[in-house]
């Protein structure tokens, strides 16, 4: 079934990183037929802390063929090798969740089980010992290596990168239309026919790009999609940013340190560093995880703290009619492991794969509803997992946490790890087996046995083969400046 007419008439409502990345990209990659508007108001500010992303954010830009080095200049960019997770299995205790491989796994079974072996035996260091941009980023270096690249992402000033977005999608034709809207007109059949701004402009389109963050003016307040609540399983309703002027060198990876309540971040960019409190509102109230997270800062303060409240969970559908709610209108994840921005491209790409230009088609809705749908559950419970798996038990909020039951799907994936240290992939999970293993092995599950496969190799061949997998992760390290020295050459601020 065919909704409308032919779409030529894209309008974007609300700007940010989610309204300009999708203008940006439906303007230059399909954009040759189509008319593309962009609403958004002065009046209202964006969210625009999120500041860290993860290596798949790179592959939109080589789409929009945008320059690396000016990018990390404009947006004081600095490298992302991964997150350390402080205080999460224990006070005192800490790892890293790095991106790329750890170790060389076979056809059968990943690395952790030829490690679980040679740990049995005696000779397998720590785990992150064989990770080579989790290395990296315990030393401070980086660099682009030919060979032996690491996989890397970045952190950057979100407003900075909607500015230069917008630049960009400005010069392939997108018109901005300031305002603010005051009403939205639908069609008989419910379809969202126009716009209405306090000006009294009208904004007529064919497609909708719901870009307006919280509010959801298009998806919610017109439409009245139904939202899923997952706050029972991801509890923390409130955070707070602040920036603070840097007072050391960079390091490439974010922290997540976890409080009494909740977790504080710390993204460092160039000159500056930002910071936030995600916290539960049940357990601490605004003022207490204000005075908590200005305690535990470093630098001078350079912004007010500003609350920002959330529900976790997302629309039960993300395309609804002749709208695409994208970003926060879409739905919400906290940004413990950086996966907003990298939705809001998920959003865009597929939308550009199944582009309505012929009119809006029911079984492309439903398939891109399914995806989107199958991706926030996986980055739901990979979330999780990082809350329920704890030893901590010395604040209320962590005994819940600890305690609470779980979405089966995420049962099964802990029951399959603690069993038999088998991590299984699927297409649709952003998160692979190396991630998997790391954050579980971090939290402190340990698998009751390994693959029989890794018993071919004698006890000698397994310890030449575990000293192998070191020694690569030595020589990429060799050949690393310090990450200070990768910025100053390549993209100073």
């Amino acid at each position: 079934m065919v909704s409308g007419a032919k779409v030529q008439n894209v309008v974007v409502v609300g700007g940010g990183t989610a309204g300009w990345t999708a203008a940006a990209a439906v303007a230059r990659l399909i954009g040759a037929n189509l008319n593309v508007v962009l609403v958004e108001s002065d009046a209202i500010g964006t969210v625009g802390v999120g500041e860290a992303t993860i290596p798949p954010f790179r592959t939109m830009h080589r789409l929009l063929k945008v320059d690396e080095a000016d990018f990390l200049a404009r947006v004081q960019g600095t490298i992302k090798l991964g997150i350390s997770f402080e205080n999460w299995r224990s006070v005192g205790h800490d790892y890293i969740h790095s991106f790329g491989f750890t170790g060389q796994g076979c056809w059968a079974a990943g690395f952790q089980h030829f490690w679980l072996k040679a740990r049995t035996l005696g000779f397998g260091e720590d785990y992150s010992r064989y990770a080579p941009e989790l290395m990296a980023a315990r030393a401070g270096k980086f660099g682009l290596l030919q060979q032996d690249a690491l996989s890397y992402a970045y952190h950057l000033d979100a407003t900075a990168y909607a500015g230069l977005l917008r630049q960009q999608a400005e010069k392939d034709g997108v018109t901005r239309v300031e305002g603010k809207i005051v009403d939205v007109h639908q069609t008989e059949s419910g379809d969202i026919s126009e716009v209405v701004l306090e000006s009294g402009k009208v904004v007529k389109g064919d497609l909708f790009i719901d870009c307006s963050g919280f509010v959801s003016l298009l998806m919610d307040k017109a439409l009245g999609t139904e939202f899923e609540d997952w706050t029972h399983w991801l509890p923390c309703d409130r955070a707070i940013a602040v920036q603070t002027r840097a007072i050391a060198e960079p390091i490439p990876y974010t922290r997540a340190i976890a409080r009494e309540s909740g977790w504080q971040w710390r993204i460092p960019l160039q000159t500056r560093v930002g910071n936030g409190l995600v916290y539960c509102s049940e357990f601490v109230s605004d003022d207490e995880a204000r005075d908590a997270l200005l305690g535990n800062l470093e630098g001078e303060v350079i912004t007010e703290p500003r609350v920002l409240r959330f529900r976790t969970g997302q629309r039960v559908k993300h395309w609804n009619r002749n709208c695409v709610a994208l970003g926060l209108a879409a739905g919400f994840l906290e940004p413990l492991e950086s996966t907003s921005i990298h939705l809001i491209q998920r959003g865009v790409i597929r939308l550009l794969q199944m582009f309505p230009y012929g009119g809006i088609v029911e079984s492309d809705r439903a398939e891109f509803n399914s995806q989107m749908d199958t991706e926030f559950r996986y980055i739901r419970d990979f979330i999780i997992m990082h809350y329920h798996v704890t030893e901590r038990t010395d604040s209320e909020f962590w005994r819940r946490c600890r305690d609470m039951a779980i979405p089966d799907s995420l049962q099964h994936r802990l029951d399959l790890f603690r069993g038999s240290g088998r991590v299984f992939e699927t297409e649709a999970d952003i998160f692979r087996e190396n991630s998997w293993t790391q954050v579980m092995l971090g939290q402190g599950i340990e698998p009751k046995s390994y693959h029989p496969i890794v018993d071919m190799m004698s006890d000698e061949e397994l310890r030449q083969f575990m000293q192998i997998q070191a020694q690569k992760v030595d020589h990429v390290l060799k050949q690393l400046p310090t990450h200070q020295e990768f910025i100053d050459r390549y993209c100073p601020a």
